[in-house]
């Protein structure tokens, strides 16, 4: 029931038609996020995010927000490090509500100056609860340093000091330049026809002009190292990371897999060595970051003062064992089914499906079914598993950040031993 259309000023229309829901989930989507940026406007993607909700020729900030709740529905966005998403999702009924409010806030909005005055304090103090917030704010840290000074090491929320400076002028010019600028893509699931979604694109957003361009950026390297932000706090946050591969890479899923054996789940090794048999943390687990042209496979933990050395030896010796030993059958089987398992089970939304098809139409340029998923993860060997175990865990490109109460010369001498 997927269908593709592009429409003549070069609009994506995707659409996946579930008959048996209730609900729609309609997503618009720009390929535009914080590695788009210079560094003097870190954030602006952000907080232009947040300015399309704050009134439009047509309609102030409350009639939006009434406008979709007096239906029960749920109208959000968000920005990432490389695309930003407006979305929304109600009773099928109400779709052609959804797209009139979608398309209005999208390619009309006024960018009041008492709204942006507004809005700022409320993004100056969302940065401020992520900086309070350090199981949060460690991974911001971990990435700033990964790819230090490269645009996807930036903050997706910038800082007080580029935000305080980011003016009306600014946030029009790149508006203008970019969210008008490039071709969107428009992603629809539930009960729903293509033909309907397409006439509806049409009718709102048919004769808005969009020049066939793309913006060009250049990979980041990773810098290794140890990293310290040392902080009075009742614990040690700990992110230890390696390059990873790019969302389109032949050994994703085995990537997948390797991280659900890690540090996936209740049962994955590092929940069990770390947390179960030893007893040194509350929180830890693994996960992948995959962009476009990088990647990130990290592990985060959480402990006190006196062991956060121990925890880093654990989390090390783990990794080692899989890139040197490899995994057994009945391991990898059991990660075969709980990644399956929660493929078909995050499946059975609208909304997660609607932002599948974003995802796969914005890296792969195709619809990847959950069939094909589901098979291509079946066919993941142990030797796969070993092998980009062996080519990701390599100290001598590792990243290590703590936040707490720890000391880098003491870090760094343990790796060493």
């Amino acid at each position: 029931m997927y269908e593709k259309t592009v429409l003549k000023n070069g609009i994506k229309v995707v659409t996946e038609e579930i008959p048996h829901l209730l609900s729609v989930s309609v997503g618009i989507w720009v390929r535009l996020g914080s590695r788009h940026e210079s560094k003097e406007k870190n954030g602006i993607a952000h907080f232009i995010e947040h300015m399309l909700f704050k009134g439009t020729e047509r309609r102030s900030a409350r009639e939006i927000a009434s406008e979709i709740e007096s239906v029960g529905g749920v109208l959000n966005a968000f920005t990432s490090r490389e695309y930003t998403s407006f979305y929304s999702k109600t009773l099928s009924k109400d779709l052609p509500l959804s797209m009139d409010l979608l398309s209005d806030i999208y390619l009309h909005p006024l960018f009041a100056d008492d709204e942006i005055a507004k809005e700022r304090m409320v993004i100056l103090e969302e940065i401020n609860l992520v900086r309070d917030t350090p199981d949060d704010l460690v991974h911001d840290l971990f990435v700033m340093n990964m790819w230090k000074d490269h645009p996807l090491g930036y903050s997706i929320l910038g800082s007080t000091e580029t935000i305080s400076a980011i003016t009306r002028d600014d946030i029009k010019g790149y508006y203008d330049g970019f969210y008008r600028g490039f071709p969107i893509l428009v992603t629809v699931c539930g009960k729903v026809k293509h033909r309907d979604v397409v006439k509806m694109v049409e009718e709102y957003m048919g004769d808005i002009s969009y020049p066939l361009k793309e913006e060009e950026t250049e990979p980041p390297s990773v810098q290794p190292g140890v990293y310290v932000e040392e902080r009075d706090l009742e614990q040690v946050h700990i992110c230890l990371g390696f390059k990873g591969i790019p969302q389109g890479h032949p050994m994703r899923y085995a990537a997948y897999l390797f991280n659900t054996i890690i540090g996936g789940g209740m049962s994955s090794r590092l929940f069990q060595e770390v947390r179960e048999k030893r007893g040194l943390v509350y929180s830890i687990y693994s996960y992948l970051s995959l962009y476009r042209d990088a990647g990130a496979f990290t592990v985060y933990a959480g402990t006190n003062e006196g062991t956060y050395g121990e925890v880093i030896t654990v989390i090390l010796d783990e990794l080692r064992k899989v890139a040197a030993e490899g995994v057994g059958e009945e391991e990898l089987s059991s990660a075969k089914e709980q990644l399956k398992g929660n493929l078909l089970l995050g499946l059975e939304s609208s909304e997660n499906r609607m932002v599948k098809l974003a995802k796969d139409e914005l890296y792969h340029g195709r619809y990847i079914s959950p069939e094909e998923i589901m098979s291509r993860i079946d066919e993941v060997s142990p030797e796969e598993i070993m092998t980009f175990a062996r080519d990701t865990i390599r100290e001598e490109g590792m990243v290590l950040v703590l936040l707490g109460k720890a000391q880098a010369e003491k870090v760094e001498t343990l790796l060493k031993t």
